[in-house]
């Protein structure tokens, strides 16, 4: 058996390439701004709109969904390229925690990393894609009336594992569940800060 025959490659390469932090070198390239010192020191693109909009508005909106793109893809692509090399669906959900894993705890900074919502959401969507799109559609209304990114990403992970349960019973839900625990992991801060009213609204 060949090393490409094996999927340990496959697991490193999805891990560090998740880690890379667009969003921190979009605002530090593009609008001279270091986003894990202001802000909420995030590194995702809610963060970087908000950091970012400060200086330019316009250019805040270019590269909050540039960020938002590039982290909801990198995992998304790898789980795509395991399908087309013959790799089962084991393979596949392990890509997808790692995928989290890895933006999450970049390897790139000092294992520090975003709250894991739009990786999160692709490699879900690859695997669950009914269940992610109920889940956007949740987050999206409550975004839309609450205009508080936190509380409506908890809603759509909320909304994503009780539709991944009801709509996939066969899929293996575990490694939903551990996703679904690192994401909100990562938004413990959020939860106190919300809990305080300390937390603000993207506007």
């Amino acid at each position: 058996m060949t090393l490409l025959q094996t999927p340990l490659w496959l697991y490193l390469l999805t891990y560090l390439v998740s880690g890379i932090p667009f969003g921190y070198l979009l605002a530090k390239r593009f609008a001279d701004v270091d986003i894990k010192k202001e802000g909420s020191g995030n590194i995702g693109a809610t963060n970087v709109l908000r950091v970012v909009k400060a200086k330019d508005p316009l250019l805040a909106k270019k590269l909050g969904a540039t960020t938002l793109f590039l982290d909801a893809i990198k995992g998304a692509l790898f789980i795509l390229l395991a399908k087309a090399l013959g790799f089962g669906e084991t393979v596949q959900w392990t890509i997808a925690v790692l995928a989290v894993l890895g933006h999450c705890f970049s390897p790139f900074l000092k294992f520090e990393g975003g709250k894991g919502v739009a990786t999160g959401f692709g490699v879900l969507l690859t695997l669950l894609p009914l269940a992610s799109l109920i889940a956007l559609i949740v987050w999206g209304i409550v975004a839309k009336g609450l205009k508080i990114s936190s509380l409506s990403s908890l809603a759509a992970l909320l909304t994503l594992i009780v539709a991944g349960f009801m709509l996939y019973p066969k899929a293996p839900h575990a490694p939903l569940l551990i996703i679904a625990f690192i994401v909100f992991y990562k938004h413990i801060p959020n939860l106190k800060r919300l809990l305080s009213k300390e937390e603000k609204a993207v506007v």
